[in-house]
């Protein structure tokens, strides 16, 4: 656990900056009301204390011309975008003569289609331009994670990509493009998951009657094959499935934790052996797709065992879902059964783990959870009622639901934030950005994109979610990164490197955290990849009346922090720095 200061020296002059700071503070406590009960975000009168209480929301882009169905935030503040290419054109057109594919149209009598606009997009975060992208097979409902060299591995998709293994490397110069590779994957990967693993390799578990895994990259030998996972097999329910998309998580030890539906394992994936099913979930709501919940593995803190001896405790929150036949219902029936308004919480660690429930201010399926640099978790997107699907859900959920992970009583988790005014509905996807902002896209629950459908079109636009901590009244605790005094940024496993930043107000108690968060893959409310680890630190200085440096180690091992790029903010009083990108190895 991250070592705490609470008796450095600091100048006077800094309390004259408390002042003021302290009165906002006791404003903010005064008017705590927004906490609990937002007003409707369309009759808020924007203010600091009720912006800072409950966050603000900024809309980026009406349309971006694209429906954001999977998003990739990359090591160069570009995130890259796409959705399907087999559901005819989109908003964007490439210039003419430019651009066009030609594809057999399998849902309407196998036409010839000639598309010549882009289904992919490149994402400037800084700069806000948006830059097409030529997409050659189709990536519908596929998955991804980025190497160690920060490069996006994408696999599957749907007919003609449903195989497929794609790449795309960050630049700078507007000159890279997605690469489709000559290998394919062993079997067909539509609505699969993928993770990051210590050595660097992707595994790819599951999807649609594809009761396996692999790996990532072929490389003739072991890695070639596919094995199969009688798991996935047994937690398919018949019609509904609702084990696709299963949520995947590496853990300390190097097993791959593993939901569907709504049971779990650990697998052993170097032997090929489950080594613990653990508890079903209670309750027995569906959780994974078409049922869709969402999950994280929350923070994993360090304990001060730089050889790794000591692993840190590794809890999995899964939030969200819908009953046992609700995607009939609403797929047959058109009858939107309420979702669930349940979690469950496991502390896998343990010897004997068990599933503690907690209970959300209101039903959610389709769903995005995403971890904070603070070490809570963001709910938002989604509804309330019925399954992921085409108009399989009704009442979007306009609301963002803020988890305190480290309150100790479960009542006081949960935290109700001002709504939206988009509903983000099948389709949409989030992820968190290196300035602390959540950004938001997609929404398209149409076979075809349908700009006049009701009650929920298909949503083109691009927003960014201001969590509380960015309000104005936080920013004399916010700290701001100068340098990082490792070699060319890189963060080497267990050994010390420096931080030095500013910060106008230093609290001792907390004092300051040094946390990496890995950008995820994010696409039907699953953040895949995602991770934080909370460095140990070592010491603690101050340079002048705002300059300080601090020393922290790196992730004891690979099973910890996997090898790659991560974001690095340092956390002061429940306030993120923004981010700088570190190369974990």
């Amino acid at each position: 656990m991250a070592f705490i200061f609470k008796n450095l020296s600091l100048s006077s002059s800094v309390f004259f900056y408390a002042i003021p700071l302290l009165l906002s503070y006791l404003f903010m406590v005064s008017h705590s009301q927004y906490l609990t009960n937002p007003t409707p975000f369309s009759s808020i009168n924007i203010t600091t204390s009720n912006v800072s209480a409950g966050g603000q929301w900024l809309l980026l882009h009406k349309s971006i011309g694209v429906s954001a169905m999977h998003m990739q935030l990359l090591k160069n503040d570009k995130v890259i975008l796409f959705d399907r290419t087999d559901m005819g054109p989109s908003n964007f057109s490439f210039p003419s003569g430019t651009g066009c594919r030609q594809y057999i149209d399998t849902h309407h009598r196998n036409r010839t289609i000639t598309d010549c606009t882009a289904h992919s997009l490149l994402f400037d975060v800084i700069s806000g331009n948006v830059r097409p992208l030529y997409v050659s097979s189709d990536t519908w409902c596929s998955s991804g994670a980025v190497d160690p060299n920060g490069t996006l591995i994408q696999t599957g998709g749907y007919g003609s990509g449903i195989r497929k293994i794609r790449t795309f490397a960050p630049c700078d110069d507007r000159k890279c493009e997605w690469t489709e590779l000559p290998v394919n994957l062993t079997d067909g990967r539509w609505y699969a998951s993928t993770q990051i693993l210590p050595d660097g390799r992707v595994i790819v578990v599951g999807g649609r009657r594809a009761f396996s895994y692999e790996f990532y990259p072929k490389t003739g030998d072991v890695s070639s094959k596919r094995y199969y996972l009688s798991f996935l097999e047994e937690t398919t329910d018949p019609y509904e499935e609702n084990n696709l998309y299963p949520f995947l998580h590496l853990l300390p030890d190097g097993n791959l934790f593993i939901f569907a539906n709504n049971r779990s394992i650990l697998l052993d994936y170097k032997q090929n052996r489950v080594v613990k099913e653990l508890p079903v979930i209670p309750d027995g709501i569906k959780r994974t797709y078409p049922s869709t919940g969402s999950s994280v593995l929350l923070p994993l803190k360090m304990n001060g065992s730089l050889d790794g001896s000591d692993k840190p405790e590794a809890e999995v929150l899964i939030c969200g879902g819908s009953p046992p036949g609700a995607f009939n219902m609403s797929n047959l029936n058109r009858v939107f059964v309420s979702a669930s308004n349940s979690c469950g919480r496991i502390k896998l660690t343990d010897p004997d783990p068990k599933w503690v429930m907690e209970e959300m201010p209101m039903p959610r399926v389709m769903s995005d959870m995403l971890l904070l640099p603070t070490g809570d978790v963001i709910i938002l997107n989604g509804a309330s009622n019925g399954t992921a699907g085409w108009e399989d859900a009704a009442n979007a959920v306009f609301n963002p639901v803020l988890y305190n992970t480290y309150e100790p009583d479960p009542n006081l988790r949960f935290v109700v934030l001002n709504p939206s005014s988009t509903a983000r509905m099948y389709h949409s996807s989030a992820l968190l950005l290196p300035d602390g902002r959540i950004l938001v896209g997609g929404s398209n629950p149409h076979e075809v994109y349908n700009f006049t459908a009701r009650p929920f079109p298909t949503d083109l636009s691009l927003e960014a979610y201001q969590p509380p901590y960015l309000g104005p009244i936080f920013a004399a605790l916010r700290p701001s990164i100068l340098t990082i005094e490792a070699r060319d940024s890189i963060v080497s496993y267990g050994q010390m490197f420096s931080v030095t930043f500013m910060l106008s107000v230093y609290r001792p108690d907390p004092g300051i955290s040094v946390v990496l968060i890995t950008p995820s893959f994010t696409t039907h409310s699953f953040a895949m990849n995602q991770r934080m680890v909370v460095l140990d630190v070592a010491r603690l200085e101050n340079l002048s009346a705002f300059a300080y440096k601090i020393a922290a180690y790196g992730p004891p091992k690979t099973t910890v922090a996997p090898p790659g790029y991560y974001m690095l903010f340092l956390v002061h009083a429940g306030t993120p720095s923004h981010a700088v990108w570190v190369k974990v190895q």
